[in-house]
């Protein structure tokens, strides 16, 4: 009896094992995670992706969940009989529009995953970017066709202020942001695209680690030639890439060279439609998706000697 038990359990201390190393690695260290796509409507996803949060928090790492919910958005824009319009990628936010965004963003999308996370314990903590002025920004004003075009209540972030979160962060809490800002020019409110906003909490918190779910598996080498994923690749390496990739894709990877190049150490865009994608990208050794990285340091051989300045 007790050689089968012992059988039947092995595995499980196996695959406990198998993180040890990255569980060593990453405690007490920051991890910014872009919630979006399809994990954030099918209901077992959602679920799951709360799991994977609490895991993270108890595993000795500090989440911080970033938000933003456009298939909702656009729904209740739909039900109020505002019409959505995109100009260069963008929804044009009209002030009724940006009602809508607000209310759904921290009415609805955010209230839902605050309170999945907290079936498994007092952790989390909803806010926005508007709370203790923790994202500031300004109108974006995108170019076409050479004009500047006024699009509306969407906002370019200009400053981040981390201590509301870096609070939440030393009090053992997960906060939950939803990427609303206020102007402090203005005063008004702006929806700021919700990668961008991931990438620059990433960088302002020094965190470890910056990780965007997406609908796909990751960064393509030759879509839609082949489906073959980059599994790794340098800042440079992707800034090259930048031009060609699908309108979709962009301020996710814009995102994460933001953030390798501010002091993050990895941002990975992982695929949020696998049932603990991200338990998988920072517990075990073949990681999932794509992670860029910062560029190489010059050697310091070549380079000035150490103590030089």
């Amino acid at each position: 009896m007790s050689a089968a038990r012992k059988h039947t359990a092995l595995p499980k201390a196996q695959i406990l094992i198998e993180a040890l190393p990255w569980l060593t690695r990453h405690n007490g260290k920051t991890v910014v995670i872009k919630f979006g796509g399809n994990a954030m409507i099918d209901e077992e996803l959602k679920a799951a992706f709360a799991q994977d949060v609490v895991f993270l928090r108890h595993a000795g790492l500090k989440p911080v969940v970033v938000h933003g919910g456009g298939p909702q958005i656009s729904a209740q824009l739909d039900k109020q009989g505002l019409v959505s319009e995109f100009k260069a990628g963008l929804r044009v936010t009209t002030p009724e529009a940006m009602d809508v965004v607000r209310m759904v963003l921290a009415g609805q999308v955010q209230r839902e995953l605050v309170g999945l996370l907290n079936q498994h314990g007092p952790l989390a903590v909803g806010m926005t970017g508007e709370d203790a002025h923790t994202i500031t920004a300004v109108q974006h004003r995108p170019t076409i066709d050479g004009e500047s075009v006024d699009i509306g209540r969407v906002g370019e972030i200009t400053a981040i202020d981390t201590g509301a979160i870096q609070a939440l962060l030393d009090d053992g809490r997960i906060p939950v942001v939803s990427s609303i800002a206020r102007s402090a020019d203005d005063h008004h409110v702006y929806n700021v695209n919700a990668d961008t906003a991931a990438a620059a909490l990433a960088a302002a918190l020094n965190a470890e680690t910056l990780m965007v779910l997406t609908d796909v598996e990751g960064l393509y080498e030759d879509w839609p030639n082949s489906d073959d994923v980059i599994s790794r690749l340098t800042a440079s390496q992707l800034e090259k890439l930048l031009p060609e990739l699908s309108s979709g894709m962009v301020p996710k990877m814009q995102g994460c060279l933001h953030a390798v190049r501010n002091g993050v150490e990895t941002a990975r865009v992982i695929d949020g439609r696998v049932q603990h994608s991200i338990l998988l990208e920072i517990f075990t050794d073949e990681g999932i998706g794509t992670m860029v990285v910062p560029d190489a340091p010059i050697d310091v051989h070549t380079g000035p000697e150490q103590g030089e300045s």
